[in-house]
């Protein structure tokens, strides 16, 4: 079974891809971790009726910002197959059956058992 490391001591807030080191404490989620500065955006949102700027950063951004924030996006998007990839191997070392594991995840059995082996 591989390493639960990558969901135990994430490297990276979810949301805003800044590392450990960068932002301090991350409060981990299932598949998730987030930095308070996130969980405050995220509070500071709920507390206003303006969606679109915090919905939908893109529409202000050039194309050089966005193109910036790929690699940021394809690192948080690793660290959630890394962390899917722990917690299936949790629920096969509690006894879960490939047809299980794929059940839960919408796939075959052969599936999660060639995505996750």
């Amino acid at each position: 079974m591989s390493d639960l490391g990558a969901y135990i001591d994430p490297e990276l807030c979810s949301f805003c891809g800044r590392t450990r080191e960068e932002c301090g404490k991350l409060v981990l989620g299932a598949g998730i971790a987030i930095c308070l500065e996130c969980a405050q955006n995220a509070m500071a949102l709920h507390k206003t009726t303006q969606t679109h700027a915090a919905a939908e950063p893109w529409r202000d951004m050039n194309v050089d910002e966005v193109l910036d924030l790929l690699p940021k996006i394809s690192a948080v998007a690793a660290q959630v197959e890394s962390r899917l990839t722990a917690w299936v191997n949790v629920a096969r070392s509690k006894g879960a059956s490939w047809a299980r594991v794929g059940e839960s995840l919408g796939m075959t059995r052969q599936s999660a058992w060639e995505r996750f082996k």
